[in-house]
């Protein structure tokens, strides 16, 4: 008996454990939504994507790709905001290498949010041409 207490205090504990690193990382993204421009202007792009999705009804395909593409960017902003963040916590003051690193996570989301650009207007150009004509 003292064993399947033991088994469910356990079970318990990891459980709470599990709700808290998803609070935490819900807590994560609301303080860079909050904080981050470029992130609030990718969530925007990424609702207008979603809108003109469900307006020209593109394919199961398309979804998947528009949707790996949010994660995609997205991800790369939380990860660059959380880099900027390491940077100025451990180098304060200016220095040349710490803008280098700043400069070349920022140049790896703007690459990320191009490749999406040029894909959403591959999947959505031929749509809106075709509702023009």
């Amino acid at each position: 008996m003292k064993k399947r207490a033991t088994i469910k205090r356990f079970v318990r504990v990891k459980r709470k454990k599990l709700i808290n690193s998803f609070k935490y990382a819900f807590c994560g993204f609301k303080s860079a939504f909050k904080r981050e421009q470029n992130l609030k202007i990718h969530v925007l792009f990424m609702i207008l994507v979603i809108i003109m999705g469900f307006i020209f009804k593109i394919s199961k395909i398309e979804w998947i790709i528009c949707i790996l593409l949010f994660v995609v960017v997205i991800s790369e902003e939380l990860i660059n905001t959380t880099l900027e963040a390491l940077v100025d916590l451990v180098m304060p003051e200016i220095n040349p290498k710490a803008k280098f690193i700043k400069d070349v996570a920022a140049s790896a989301v703007l690459v990320s949010a191009i490749g999406a650009i040029i894909i959403g207007l591959i999947i959505f150009l031929p749509k809106i041409v075709e509702l023009i004509i």
